[in-house]
């Protein structure tokens, strides 16, 4: 039976992070990876020690162990562990780092609007994602502000 070593915690509203989601789930034999959708009405961060907030911010995961990796680290743990480490070898560079941190900071806080504009379908089957027009979502995420009409 598989040992569940990484968990990562993700925006279940989100289409292109869902999108990523399944390919790593589907990428996952070995079962290593767990995901915990903190959309769900149910969740609690509170045993985590983190605010709602925080994890709609950048993408969390914890270890096995209780290490909490955050934003491309997360990431990279991710891919490493479904043997496409490759993939995101750049973020292993300690002299890209900071701007690999700095641009997926910009990507989460916009993860919605890119979702929209690539036009990626939220294939998220939560009955409590938000409604969805023409499959495309267009709910705002935390922070964004209001568009005009």
């Amino acid at each position: 039976m598989a040992t569940t070593e990484l968990t990562l915690y993700v925006d279940g509203n989100c289409p292109i992070c869902m999108l990523e989601m399944k390919q790593l789930r589907a990428r996952d034999r070995d079962g290593r990876l767990a995901f915990v959708d903190i959309a769900e009405p149910t969740f609690d961060p509170a045993p985590l020690g983190v605010s709602l907030k925080a994890l709609n911010t950048q993408m969390h995961a914890w270890t096995a162990d209780g290490v909490c990796l955050v934003g491309i680290d997360a990431i990279l743990a991710a891919y490493t562990m479904t043997g496409r480490g490759w993939l995101v070898a750049p973020l292993r560079v300690p002299a890209l780092r900071p701007a690999a941190r700095a641009l997926y900071r910009a990507f989460a806080r916009n993860r919605m609007r890119v979702s929209r504009w690539l036009r990626v379908r939220n294939t998220n089957a939560n009955a409590n994602a938000p409604a969805c027009s023409d499959g495309l979502c267009e709910t705002k995420m935390y922070g964004e502000r209001p568009r005009k009409p």
